[in-house]
């Protein structure tokens, strides 16, 4: 519950919340997750929802956080495991992402 400070007319305004420290990362996807994001965030405006991709793998962490241990580990392993690292450098690498949004439906 936000805190509440009175103003000089003497009703209530809430305080401006106080905002979480972000952390700036970058990881490898596959194309084909990448494109998982862009299908979720297509349903999501469908819906009359804009989101960004932070917020698709955010939420999705939430609901990860709040499965049991056994739904955990059978979300885990659906999940191919991939070599971490940059993508080596060229063309064709650097392209893969964005062929994979163009290449979803909206």
């Amino acid at each position: 519950m936000a805190a509440k400070k009175r103003d000089k007319a003497g009703t209530p305004e809430a305080l401006p919340a106080v905002r979480e420290k972000l952390v700036r990362d970058s990881f490898t996807l596959p194309a084909s997750d990448y494109a998982l994001i862009a299908a979720l965030k297509g349903r999501l405006l469908s819906r009359g929802m804009e989101a960004k991709k932070s917020e698709v793998v955010r939420a999705g962490l939430r609901l990860l956080a709040s499965l049991d241990g056994d739904d955990l580990d059978a979300a885990f392993g659906r999940v191919e495991r991939i070599k971490t690292g940059r993508p080596a450098k060229g063309k064709k690498a650097a392209t893969a992402g964005a062929q994979a949004i163009a290449a979803t439906p909206d």
